[in-house]
C-alpha cells in the first residue's frame, strides 16, 4: 500500500499536483469557492452559447429558447450542486467517484474514455469558431495553418495544472467583460431586422410551447450533462470550509452565466442581426476587436477542455493499460486529437455527437447521485465512502455500468426518434430517469457486494459521505 501511495504521490507531483490518480489530500484544498467559480467560467463564457441561443430563437422562437434556458439552468444547477458536494467531500473528480460509486475500475474507465472524447469533441467545435472568425477576417490565412496553431497554442497554457488555469481566467475575465460590453453596445446601435420586442421574435407557424419549445430542450441537453460533471474536476480542490456556500455557487453561478446570461444575449443577438453564427456577426459588429474578442474566449473554453480531457484520457489508460505517463503526456495528445478532428471536418457531424453526448452524460450524472443519496445514504448499501485504488475494486459493478448501458442505449434509440417525438426531444431526461430507477433496483438485487473489495482504512472519516 505505501508503494502504491508513494508511486501516486510523485505521478501527481509530475503533472503538476493534479491528482488524476487519486484523492486530492485534505491539506491540498486549499483553493477558495471564488477562485473555483472563477475557473469554471471558462466554460461559461463560450461563443458557443452565443451559437446556441442564435439558432435556437431564429428556428424556434425567441420565447421557446426563453423557457428551454430557464430549464437548463434548473436542472444543471441541481446536478452540478449534487456533483460539486460528492467533489468537495472526496476530493475526487467524477472518473475517480465513477470507481466506487457503481461502475468498479474498469467499467469507470468507459465513463472517463466517452468523457474524454467529449471534451476532444468540443475542443474542436470551439477550436472551429475561433477559426472561422479569424479566417472572416483575415481569408488570406489559410485555414488548416489557424487550425494548427490555435489548436497547439491551448497546450502550453495548461502545462502547469489548475493553478495556472485560475491565473489565466481572473486575468482573462476582465478582458472578456470589456469586449462583451462593446459587443452589445454595438448591437444595440445596429439597426434591428426585427420590428418588435426581441423574445416577442417567432418564425411562421412556430408557437410557444409543444414541438419548437421540445426541440428546443432538446438542444440544450447536448451541452446540460457536461458542465454539471465539469464541476468535479475543480470542486475537488475546494476549502472544507467553504463547501455549504462553495458547492451552490460552483454548481449554479455557472450554469446562469452559460444558459442564462449568455444564452440570452445569443437569443437577443440573433433575433435583432438576423445571424445564428457569432463567428460572423461578433467580427461584423467589432471588426478585429471581434477576432480578439473571440480569441479570448474561445481559448478560456479550451484551456477547460484540454484540462478536463487530460483527465479522464489520464485515468482511462491508468485503469485498462497501467499506462500512467503523467498528466502533462495526456495535455499533449488532447491537443493534437482536437487538432487532427479540425482538420479532418468531424465538426460538421457534431450534431450526431452531441446527441448521444448529452444522453451519455446526462445518464451518467444521474447514476453519481442516486447512488451518492439512495444507495449510500438512504439504502446504507456498500460503503460510505468512495474508494479509487484498483487493489480494493472490483472490476466491474453492475449497478453503475448496466444502468448506464441500458439507460443511455435506450436514451439514443430515443434521440434518433424511433420512440415518437416528445421522447425525442426529452432523451436525455428520460434516460436520466431511468437509469436513476434501475441503479436503486440493481442495488438492492446485488446488495452491494460489487462496491469494493477491501475496506481502505486510510480514508479521512471527513471524506465520508454516509
Amino acid at each position: 500500500m505505501a508503494s502504491y501511495q508513494n508511486a501516486e504521490h510523485t505521478n501527481n507531483n509530475a503533472s503538476g499536483d493534479d491528482y488524476s490518480l487519486d484523492r486530492v489530500p485534505r491539506a491540498q484544498r486549499n483553493m477558495g469557492w471564488l477562485s473555483i467559480t472563477n475557473i469554471t467560467f471558462g466554460i461559461a463564457t463560450a461563443i458557443f452559447y452565443f451559437q446556441m441561443g442564435s439558432v435556437m430563437a431564429l428556428q424556434f422562437g425567441a420565447m421557446n429558447a426563453i423557457i428551454s434556458a430557464i430549464y437548463a439552468i434548473v436542472v444543471a444547477g441541481i446536478l452540478g450542486t449534487f456533483i460539486a458536494y460528492l467533489s468537495a467531500k472526496s476530493g475526487m473528480n467524477v472518473n475517480l467517484l465513477s470507481r466506487g460509486g457503481g461502475f468498479g475500475y474498469i467499467g469507470a474507465s468507459l465513463t472517463s474514455f466517452i468523457y474524454a472524447t467529449n471534451f476532444i469533441m468540443y475542443c474542436a467545435l470551439e477550436g472551429m469558431i475561433l477559426v472561422s472568425a479569424v479566417h472572416e477576417f483575415f481569408p488570406a490565412i489559410p485555414q488548416w495553418a489557424l487550425i494548427v496553431f490555435f489548436g497547439t497554442l491551448v497546450i502550453p497554457l495548461n502545462w502547469f495544472g489548475i493553478k495556472q488555469l485560475d491565473k489565466l481566467q481572473k486575468w482573462s475575465l476582465p478582458l472578456f467583460g470589456v469586449f462583451l460590453i462593446a459587443a452589445i453596445v454595438a448591437a444595440a446601435m445596429t439597426p434591428s431586422l426585427y420590428d418588435g420586442s426581441f423574445w416577442t421574435y417567432m418564425p411562421e407557424g412556430v408557437q410557444v410551447g409543444g414541438t419548437a419549445l421540445l426541440l428546443c430542450i432538446g438542444m440544450q441537453h447536448g451541452i446540460m450533462g457536461l458542465t454539471p460533471l465539469l464541476a468535479s474536476d475543480y470542486a475537488r480542490f475546494l476549502k472544507p470550509k467553504d463547501t455549504k456556500f462553495g458547492i451552490f455557487a460552483i454548481g449554479f453561478i455557472p450554469q446562469i452565466f452559460c444558459f442564462g446570461v449568455m444564452g440570452g444575449l445569443g437569443i437577443w443577438f440573433g433575433v435583432r442581426l438576423g445571424e445564428p453564427n457569432p463567428g460572423v456577426y461578433i467580427v461584423m459588429l467589432l471588426g478585429i476587436f471581434g477576432v480578439l474578442f473571440t480569441m479570448i474566449t474561445q481559448v478560456r473554453i479550451n484551456i477547460t477542455n484540454i484540462y478536463s480531457g487530460s483527465l479522464s484520457l489520464s485515468s482511462f489508460f491508468e485503469n485498462v493499460f497501467k499506462f500512467t505517463p503523467g498528466r502533462r503526456f495526456w495535455v499533449v495528445i488532447t491537443g493534437i486529437a482536437a487538432i487532427v478532428l479540425m482538420l479532418g471536418g468531424i465538426v460538421n457531424h457534431l450534431g450526431t455527437a452531441m446527441t448521444f453526448q448529452g444522453v451519455f452524460l446526462m445518464t451518467w450524472a444521474a447514476v453519481l447521485v442516486t447512488d451518492a443519496v439512495f444507495v449510500k445514504r438512504i439504502l446504507k448499501i456498500g460503503p460510505g465512502y468512495y474508494e479509487a485504488r484498483q487493489e480494493n475494486l472490483h472490476k466491474w459493478n453492475p449497478v453503475g455500468v448496466a444502468s448506464l448501458l441500458i439507460a443511455s442505449g435506450l436514451g439514443t434509440i430515443a434521440a434518433l426518434g424511433y420512440m415518437g417525438t416528445f421522447l425525442q426531444s426529452t432523451a436525455a431526461f428520460f434516460a436520466a430517469l431511468l437509469a436513476v430507477i434501475l441503479t436503486v433496483i440493481l442495488a438492492i438485487a446485488t446488495k452491494g457486494k460489487f462496491y469494493i473489495k477491501a475496506e481502505n482504512p486510510d480514508v479521512d472519516k471527513q471524506d465520508y459521505i454516509a
